[in-house]
């Protein structure tokens, strides 16, 4: 996985294989692109293909992690950033590009975290909008800094939560409370969301990194291949039925029953020490 300075974003790698991208235009909120979605799906496939990567990590800098798409029309200036990829024409002139814009340039990247095998971490040190709040929710942890805000608050201008927002609430909340968050364009503090059940945790603006990383080191030190696994059946889980869900779980044990961590965790166990999961990782 490449590290350094990407359009909206820089990528730093901490032991072991703790990936944190880093949303890096304060000045505009860290409002996202084109261009920087775009890299972000890049950058998520490479995290996706690379064994050394376990855990993903996202935060943002200045006073917010993400205040959702950059609707200033300015041109972006991204200074020695690398591109990743190359830039395509706009497509929002006419009903049919905003519909393929969504679908093959925002949307993507909230697919992307969701399907990701390695776990990922939403560290919200800030202001957390639309596009930034879908983001966050996609991921499978949220801790948020008692600073942080969040909601999605399209209808302020007469727009939808295009980029799978109104799913991830309704997965988060339910539908009466989604009802209730949406069409009353709530925005929330870290503790009301805490309530609410959007986000694991929440902490001092200090702390959040420190928490973060714990969190991050824990999950990359579990056996790797048995959480990715059950990560997809959590989420796969709540869309099947139970009959579904058995052969789906029996499928994934055929892999993880014959892996070389279970059979550390098994000797482990039976020499009473704690297991050292991953050496396939350390070959």
């Amino acid at each position: 996985m490449q590290t350094g300075k990407f359009r909206g974003f820089e990528v730093e790698v901490h032991t072991p294989g703790i990936a944190v991208i880093t949303f890096n235009r304060p000045e505009r909120l860290n409002g996202t692109t084109q261009p920087m979605k775009r890299d972000l799906i890049e950058m998520l496939t490479q995290a996706q293909m690379d064994d050394a990567v376990r855990v993903v990590v996202f935060t943002g800098s200045g006073r917010a992690f993400c205040a959702g798409d950059d609707i200033s029309g300015r041109d972006v200036n991204y200074g020695d950033a690398q591109a990743l990829v190359p830039d395509i024409p706009r497509g929002h002139a006419v009903p049919i590009g905003t519909y393929d814009g969504l679908r093959t340039l925002s949307q993507p990247v909230n697919l992307a975290i969701r399907n990701l095998d390695k776990l990922s971490i939403a560290a919200m040190n800030g202001v957390a909008i639309q596009t930034g709040f879908s983001l966050a929710l996609s991921c499978d942890f949220r801790i948020a800094s008692t600073e942080a805000r969040m909601g999605m608050g399209t209808l302020r201008f007469g727009l939808l939560p295009d980029e799978g927002g109104q799913f991830l609430v309704v997965q988060m909340l339910g539908v009466a409370r989604a009802m209730d968050f949406l069409m009353r364009n709530r925005i929330v503090s870290a503790e009301e969301a805490l309530g609410l059940g959007l986000v694991h945790e929440v902490t001092l603006p200090g702390e959040l990194m420190n928490h973060t990383l714990e969190l991050a080191r824990e999950l990359a030190n579990g056996p790797q291949v048995a959480m990715r696994l059950l990560k997809r059946l959590v989420y796969s889980s709540a869309e099947m039925t139970f009959h579904q869900a058995l052969d789906d779980i029996a499928s994934k044990t055929a892999i993880s029953d014959h892996h070389p961590d279970s059979r550390e965790g098994v000797a482990a166990f039976r020499e009473k020490r704690a297991p050292r999961f991953n050496q396939w990782l350390e070959a």
